[in-house]
């Protein structure tokens, strides 16, 4: 699983809310790899992504002391990254389909028509990930690359597990869709 639960985030919060620095640096620390991720796979562009991730850190921090639960830490500061990405990805058109590998490559024994076939189809996919609109390639993303439940998803976009269930649905159809070609 990408993300391991944060039941220990609580007390650094509370701490962090009262203004301790080293608190709120320790939870960057915790949650800086994964708001990367989420950004970098919205936005496409490593540098945007690290940009959106730095915005919402900052916006987090300033915004802590509002935090009625200090329980809802994460989804809280996912829903920021989100919509700092979401905002920066309409600003701008996306340059080239999002790598969904993560460093991932097929090992020396691959023959470059495995290269050349599974690169296409990574195309594809990001391809038609771009094609979603917004909501649902953001939830698509968050439930299958960052292995995220149905509620942890709904309070990051602010929607309800149905909703979300919903939006997973139709990106999935939309993709199985896209990628006939493929099969």
């Amino acid at each position: 699983m990408a993300n391991t639960p944060h039941s220990d985030d609580t007390p650094l919060v509370k701490r962090a809310r009262d203004g301790d620095a080293a608190a709120f640096e320790a939870l960057v620390r915790l949650h800086q790899d994964t708001a990367y991720r989420i950004a970098l796979r919205i936005l496409n562009a490593p540098a945007d992504a690290a940009d959106a991730t730095q915005e919402a850190l900052v916006a987090a921090w300033r915004s802590l002391p509002d935090l009625d639960d200090p329980a809802t830490f994460r989804a809280w500061l996912y829903r920021i990254v989100t919509r700092r990405a979401l905002n920066a990805a309409r600003a701008r058109t996306p340059e080239s389909p999002t790598d969904l590998s993560e460093g991932e490559r097929p090992g020396r024994a691959a023959g470059p028509e495995h290269h050349t076939v599974a690169g296409g189809l990574r195309d594809a996919l990001a391809q038609a990930l771009l094609d979603l609109p917004p909501q649902q390639r953001v939830c698509w993303i968050l439930y299958e690359m960052e292995e995220m439940s149905y509620s942890e998803i709904a309070e990051t976009v602010d929607a309800t597990p149905d909703a979300v269930r919903g939006r997973i649905h139709r990106a999935r159809a939309h993709l199985v869709e896209a990628l006939k070609p493929w099969r």
